[in-house]
């Protein structure tokens, strides 16, 4: 068994539709499982329609129409004519979107977008299963919904792998080529959750570690994982071998080639990870896998942008001690701050994080009672595996230092 998972940038329009079947016939897709994310900009259309739901009604049916006419044009380049079965199928999905938009009661937007975000997914496989069965590589549509079981903290839901891993042993036929959706899973209550922004990997990982696959395959517009982000990084290189730890690393520190979670379950059963361009499927691209050292090895640079660095200090001058970093803790995971580094001195704790539920007002209110606090928004956080001299020089150069904090093998710099 073959996992292979396909980002909305492989899927953008009708062409690239069709460029996923040529990549299936020259590589194979003999006892495979396509994981598919949303088509293109798909998902940022959808959170366009969630916030127009909530602030702004008179724009909600447009927002939606957008997102219908970007599919049904994808729908006219790729079958023949109106009539053809996907049409329908495309069509009842918006009929569903547009009952929720309806019928819902819930004012908890966390909810409300899960429901609706999970439509991008479920609109480009409905898409993609029909065009190659029409081409004539059958397969086999799935609900991953129905497989992939998780709590309910929708936005960034948990894994229940115990229900998961008996869904997909018995519910499974690995004999055909089977499509599903990225990103997605269900609650006990069968609602929609999603895994997290760009989760459609740890999807490929999750059925990969359930159905004891082979490989993962990650198909990609870049030529495999590279030492550096393109977008801000002039002169980027292909890595050819990474090892799990050094890619959990990677990952962690928030490299977006790959998601922070997809590599756990791989690693715990040695399954090997590819990294591959879509553009050019036969060439080598990226492995990651168990002892593989990096190859070649080059400072690895990551960036990430609209951080926000808080700077805490007690009132009357006394220590910042166990106590007091126990309750900057509590109050980071109550308001869901994502952490990306901390520091901290006799009277002094900083930390680095990524706002992503809008809760910064709230914690900085909170921390005021018993804190002074200085903050600074949409400051770039930088980091540096295996950084030389000349790799720190390139990132600090002409930039405001606000943080640095240097580890063996890894350098973080909070730059305004």
């Amino acid at each position: 068994m073959q996992v292979f998972k396909f980002g909305g940038a492989s899927v953008k329009d009708a062409n690239g539709v069709k460029n996923l079947a040529i990549v299936l016939k020259k590589v194979g897709y003999k006892n495979t499982l396509v994981v598919v994310s949303a088509m293109g900009k798909t998902t940022n259309a959808l959170e366009l329609v969630i916030k127009n739901y909530f602030d702004n009604k008179t724009q909600l049916q447009s927002s939606l129409q957008d997102v219908k006419k970007y599919h049904n044009a994808i729908l006219l380049d790729l079958f023949d004519h109106v009539n053809h079965y996907a049409f329908k199928k495309v069509n009842e999905l918006f009929d569903e979107l547009n009952s929720f938009l309806k019928s819902n009661k819930s004012p908890d937007y966390n909810y409300v977008y899960d429901q609706i975000i999970g439509y991008g997914e479920l609109l480009s496989t409905t898409i993609i299963s029909a065009y190659l069965n029409t081409i004539n590589i059958k397969n086999n549509w799935i609900d991953v919904r129905n497989h992939i079981k998780t709590d309910n903290y929708y936005r960034r839901a948990n894994i229940n792998w115990q229900a998961t891993k008996q869904l997909i042993t018995t519910g499974f036929n690995t004999s055909i080529l089977n499509i599903t959706q990225g990103f997605l899973g269900s609650d006990n209550n069968n609602f929609t959750t999603t895994l997290g922004r760009e989760g459609s990997d740890y999807t490929a990982a999750i059925y990969a570690y359930c159905l004891n696959a082979s490989s993962v395959t990650i198909w990609k517009d870049v030529r495999g994982v590279l030492n550096a982000d393109p977008r801000y990084f002039k002169n980027a290189q292909l890595l050819n071998k990474i090892s799990y730890r050094e890619a959990i690393e990677l990952a962690f520190y928030g490299a977006s080639v790959i998601h922070p979670k997809t590599l756990q379950p791989l690693q715990g059963k040695e399954i090997p990870l590819y990294v591959k361009s879509f553009l050019n499927p036969e060439a080598q691209g990226t492995q990651i896998g168990k002892n593989e050292t990096l190859e070649p090895m080059l400072p690895c640079f990551i960036a990430k942008k609209n951080q926000v660095l808080i700077s805490l200090s007690s009132l009357d001058f006394s220590y910042i001690v166990e106590e007091n970093i126990s309750e900057i803790f509590s109050l980071l995971h109550q308001y869901k701050m994502k952490v990306d580094v901390i520091q901290n001195s006799a009277i002094s704790f900083s930390v680095c994080v990524d706002d992503i539920y809008n809760n910064l007002d709230a914690l900085l209110h909170h921390l005021k009672s018993k804190f002074k606090i200085t903050s600074h928004t949409n400051v770039s956080l930088y980091t540096i595996r295996h950084y030389t001299q000349s790799a720190i020089q390139q990132i600090e150069t002409g930039k405001t230092i606000l943080l640095k904090q240097i580890t063996q093998e890894t350098i973080q710099v909070v730059t305004k």
